[in-house]
């Protein structure tokens, strides 16, 4: 079967980034890249801190804080009100988690697809309180009908303190169907934070559709804002209950300010996100969304096809504008974290390749992923040197 044709460059983009040439950058999802025109709004923010610190920290700057926060509510369809700026998803399920009031005998369930971090912040907090952490397992093919079955079947209605889905998984590039897992949970009580570290920019559906307790979403990965800018989404039954992980000046203030207001940090990242949300919309988000996704898809089969895996063994994310595609290792390699990281180290040193190297049930994969930067070419490149090097095992 021959590989789809990639879509259409969207011309000039690269130009907006100052990423080096000389290397591929397949793995947008990761780390994201910051438009020069954010970097330099970022700059000029920093500049004016610097020129007069005191005034930029005293005078005006919750209001701006605020006024940022409203746009990228809107942008996001969430409710200014129940928005909190912080940063990162990670930052988000911590103050979520910490914020309950869990006790022995509570336990909050997942799913084996969720994010390593947030696992880790469950179980501390699990440790500290006495509660347990159930993880459920959720199978790569499995349809959306079948993953709300799994979750409702998983309930445990008076024990589940909180349930924790991803949106769009990190580990396996797969899209949850978390509108109607929000549905499944709610008729039992139990709240729901949704993960979704990777939508914002990515995906259309708005955070009011979801209906979830607690929704936090990254802005620095497809929304091309500054590193360090996300948004926490929290419903009105549960926002006075939110506490910050650190208490500051603004604690006093309520939600969202006492969640915002963090000492001294360098809000510039914040402050500058709108003007990554300007390149996202001059190049026509939809426009974006599509090019990322297709080029994702061709990326896949191309590679797919150099390491022999045969086109109904690539799996499908199960959404038209998921930009980040998984490709199945040779069984045996990158099965640990650690042989992951070396096998990423790798392929950045000798194809000058950054690629997502992930481990997911007891299989390395490659996470590629498709942004108005990369060219067809790049992923053509990636798969002509990538079975020479996963020989030299």
């Amino acid at each position: 079967m021959s590989v789809p044709p990639p879509p259409e460059p969207i011309a000039g983009a690269r130009l907006l980034f100052s990423l080096d040439p000389a290397v591929s950058h397949l793995n947008h999802g990761s780390f994201g890249a910051v438009p020069i025109v954010a970097q330099r709004a970022q700059q000029r923010l920093r500049d004016e801190m610097e020129a007069d610190p005191l005034r930029f920290f005293t005078q005006g700057l919750v209001d701006r804080i605020a006024h940022t926060r409203r746009h990228l509510a809107g942008f996001l369809g969430a409710d200014p009100e129940g928005a909190a700026l912080t940063t990162n998803a990670t930052t988000g399920a911590a103050v979520v988690l910490q914020s309950l009031g869990l006790r022995s005998g509570d336990e909050v369930l997942t799913t084996d697809h969720g994010y390593g971090a947030v696992a880790y912040s469950i179980r501390r907090e699990c440790r500290r309180t006495g509660a347990t952490h159930r993880v459920l397992r959720v199978p790569l093919t499995a349809t959306d009908d079948e993953v709300v079955q799994i979750v409702r079947d998983g309930l445990r209605p008076g024990r589940t303190r909180l349930l924790v889905v991803d949106q769009l998984t990190s580990a396996t590039a797969r899209l949850f169907p978390v509108a109607a897992i929000v549905g499944v949970a709610g008729e039992h009580g139990v709240p729901v934070l949704v993960d979704a570290a990777h939508a914002p920019g990515m995906l259309p559906a708005s955070v009011r559709s979801i209906g979830a307790d607690f929704w936090v979403g990254n802005l620095h990965k497809w929304g091309y804002a500054p590193r360090g800018t996300a948004v926490l989404v929290v419903s009105a039954p549960w926002r006075d209950r939110i506490e910050p992980l650190v208490v500051s000046w603004e604690q006093d203030s309520g939600f969202p300010a006492r969640l915002e207001w963090q000492a001294t940090s360098d809000y510039t990242a914040w402050l500058s996100a709108p003007a990554g949300l300007y390149t996202l919309r001059s190049l026509g988000v939809d426009r974006v969304r599509a090019h990322n996704a297709g080029l994702a898809a061709y990326g896949q089969r191309v590679v797919g096809d150099a390491l022999g895996v045969p086109p109904a063994d690539l799996p499908d994310p199960g959404g038209p504008t998921v930009a980040m595609r998984l490709v199945p290792l040779p069984a045996g390699l990158a099965t640990t974290l650690d042989g992951a990281r070396a096998l990423q180290s790798r392929m950045a040193e000798r194809l000058a390749a950054q690629v997502a190297v992930t481990t997911w049930d007891g299989r390395g994969w490659l996470r590629l992923c498709g942004q108005v930067y990369n060219v067809p070419e790049e992923y053509q490149r990636l798969a002509v040197g990538l079975p020479g090097l996963l020989a030299q095992r």
